[in-house]
Order: C-alpha cells, then sequence, then structure tokens
C-alpha cells in the first residue's frame, strides 16, 4: 500500500512551511496517522512531531448535455498536515 500520493503545494502551506514548519500531503485513505509518520520519516529522513488528517468528501456535480442531465460525484481524498521537529525541513523542488 503506498500511503503518500504527492506533497500538496499551495501558497498556503508554502507560507506555513516557511513559519510553522508544516507540510501537507495527499494520503491513502486507509493509512493512519502512524503509518503517515512513518512513511515520511522514511522518505525524507525527518523527525514528525505531529499529523493531523483530514478527509476531503466529494461534491456532487452535474451538467447538461445533448443527451440530458449527467449527475455525479467528485472522487474523495485525505490529506494529512504534518508538522516537522525543529531544524528540519523537507525541500520538495530538489529533484526538478
Amino acid at each position: 500500500m503506498d500511503i503518500l500520493i504527492k506533497p500538496i503545494v499551495t501558497e498556503k502551506l508554502t507560507g506555513q512551511a516557511e513559519k510553522l514548519n508544516r507540510y501537507g500531503f495527499i494520503v491513502n485513505r486507509e493509512a493512519d496517522k502512524l503509518q503517515i509518520k512513518a512513511a515520511v520519516e522514511k522518505l525524507y529522513n525527518v523527525s514528525v512531531v505531529s499529523v493531523n488528517t483530514i478527509v476531503h468528501g466529494g461534491k456532487r456535480k452535474s451538467r447538461y448535455t445533448k443527451a440530458g442531465i449527467i449527475n455525479g460525484t467528485t472522487g474523495v481524498s485525505k490529506k494529512a498536515i504534518v508538522t516537522l521537529a525543529e531544524g528540519n525541513s523537507i525541500d520538495f523542488y530538489s529533484n526538478i
């Protein structure tokens, strides 16, 4: 099971990374906080202080087409906000 799917790089989380040392990830929905902590520590060689998780529910969407109205939903995802210990940091742009 792949725990970390991708990092979240937004203006808000970039500001939190600089000031509060917090980073965001899209994670597997079945992963718990201990698994997320172990995955981040192993992948980035940092020490994690805390992990906060958010389950982002899908939204109902509909659109009008020639065949009629098509209804559906967007996907459900889980986000993790990881706080690192003082002096640790993650550079997402080093692999580019």
